[in-house]
């Protein structure tokens, strides 16, 4: 059966399908004349679309306003070619050159044709809803495109951005009228809930916009993302992100391994820390298996005191498999405390650090595997690369980690963006040679810093932090609780950062004094 791609059975619809060719042709021209940052936005946004909805390969994607295919070839390249693509465009335009040979591309003189019967996982767009054809438009997606649990994922411009605001009133003065109608943040998210999407997600963000210049950029990225979390400025940002999915939420998830590197072959150690993981524990263990099944040496689940049946899941678990080794932690209980532990426990070439709520992330540690295989020793998963997503996160958390790390990079004269993250994939050789003393959350910072410290090849890789939903579980992290321990990890690496270098040279494994309670 063939899926019709729009209904445009009426003058009506026709006129609603015009409004969007109008918009995708006003948006192209604003790209090619007036973003000083256009690639790189365009490459941010790609790794958003990729990171919010966790893409595995061979799930479909729809790319609606794709214009000169400009997206398109950043949306090919972080999906590996791996995903089939298709990108419409609302205008009567040829094919563009540059837009990959397997991407299948239709024009407006096509959409009163079909699709090949077919319905997508993912549909992405930009800047193209409007207050005109909103509904019809979310309407045909929901009807017609999207596979029952499928994601839609939308940026528009923000009317409430001050910088929008204001080039609108010069260029009225100047009789010249904005022909876009845009709606807001609020309006756009009571829309897409009516129309019958679930789990709608809509946040402001991205400040890097004109008449900043290219020089800025990278300040300006930094800047952003202190500015998208901050309560009531974020408002003001430049784009508003839009993501739901069609019901049925509970939807099975595609089997894929991501194993590609002979070299990693039963060659990974997963560390992973319990503390009342109960619900969590199962499906990110199997989960990992399905992804990663060629890679894991071991699986080791450190119970940590929990108070409830994890330690008897984790059990059951291991009955299992052979590959899942349990470690029982006694009192007194602490993350840093489990993550020894386990590290002590490992026995693979490869020590992979992670939490129990992670599943989420799974497909994008693939990124860390491939840069393993390169060789280098410490891959660390980093939530504010500038490729990274990072959206309703605590801003006071933000702004302790942020000043952690700028004082850190001053200190020991190093250049780093994230390294108090616990995900992290470690040569063992290295973690052996690490000294750990924090019971709590601050050995991130330990595994993080010593290793550069120590000389070793370290590379840190883009890892999104999208809010937390109710399956996720709640963190225990809590910021004037374990804050000190940050600073006091600070310090200590500060008085013994040579000590630390020669202690690699001299290929050592006796623990340096730092001067631990």
């Amino acid at each position: 059966m063939e899926t019709v791609l729009f209904q445009i059975d009426t003058d009506e619809n026709k006129a609603l399908a015009k409004v969007l060719g109008l918009r995708e042709e006003f948006r192209d021209n604003y790209w090619k004349h007036k973003d000083p940052i256009l690639w790189h936005r365009l490459q941010w946004r790609a790794q958003t679309f990729r990171h919010m909805v966790h893409l595995l390969p061979g799930q479909t994607i729809l790319e609606l306003g794709c214009g000169e295919g400009l997206f398109t070839q950043h949306l090919y390249e972080v999906s590996r070619g791996e995903n089939p693509i298709t990108a419409v465009s609302f205008t009567d335009q040829e094919r563009p050159d540059d837009l990959p040979d397997d991407v299948e591309f239709i024009n407006g003189s096509s959409l009163l044709g079909y699709l090949r019967g077919q319905q997508f996982d993912y549909i992405v767009s930009m800047d193209l809803l409007d207050q005109r054809n909103c509904a019809w438009l979310l309407r045909n997606m929901y009807d017609y495109l999207l596979k029952p649990g499928g994601q839609v994922l939308f940026f528009e411009s923000n009317p409430w951005n001050v910088v929008l605001q204001m080039r609108r009133l010069m260029k009225e003065a100047l009789r010249y009228k904005d022909p876009r109608k845009l709606l807001n943040r609020s309006e756009l998210y009571e829309l897409i809930s009516e129309i019958g999407f679930i789990r709608v997600f809509a946040v402001c963000n991205d400040f890097v916009y004109a008449p900043f210049s290219r020089r800025m950029i990278w300040l300006l990225r930094n800047l952003s993302i202190l500015l998208e979390n901050m309560p009531v400025i974020k408002t003001l940002a430049g784009s508003i992100l839009i993501h739901a999915q069609k019901p049925p939420k509970p939807i099975e998830l595609p089997l894929a391994s991501l194993c590609e590197h002979e070299s990693l072959r039963s060659a990974v150690s997963v560390v992973i820390p319990c503390h009342n993981e109960e619900m969590n524990v199962e499906p990110l263990v199997r989960r990992l298996k399905g992804l990663y099944n060629d890679y894991i040496h071991e699986i080791i689940l450190v119970d940590d005191n929990s108070r409830d049946l994890t330690a008897t899941v984790i059990q059951r678990l291991a009955n299992e498999d052979p590959r899942i080794k349990p470690v029982i932690r006694k009192p007194p209980n602490g993350v840093g405390r489990a993550i020894t532990d386990g590290f002590k426990a490992a026995t693979g070439q490869y020590i992979l650090s992670m939490d129990c709520d992670f599943q989420h992330l799974l497909p994008e540690i693939r990124d860390m595997f491939d840069v393993a295989a390169e060789g280098h020793d410490v891959i660390i998963g980093s939530r504010f690369s500038r490729h990274s997503v990072l959206l309703n996160y605590p801003f006071q958390k933000i702004l302790a980690n942020r000043g952690f790390h700028l004082l850190a990079n001053i200190l020991l004269r190093r250049r780093f963006r994230d390294v108090t993250n616990n995900l992290k994939l470690i040569r063992r050789e290295v973690v052996e040679k690490m000294e750990l003393t924090q019971p709590g959350f601050s050995i991130n910072a330990e595994t993080g810093l010593q290793p550069y410290l120590m000389g070793y090849s370290i590379i840190e890789v883009p890892i999104s932090w999208i809010n937390r939903t109710p399956d996720m579980g709640v963190s225990s992290f809590k910021l004037v609780k374990v804050g000190g321990g940050y600073w006091q990890v600070l310090w200590k690496m500060w008085k013994k950062k040579g000590a630390y270098r020669k202690r690699k040279e001299s290929g050592s494994t006796r623990a340096v004094d730092t001067g631990s309670n």
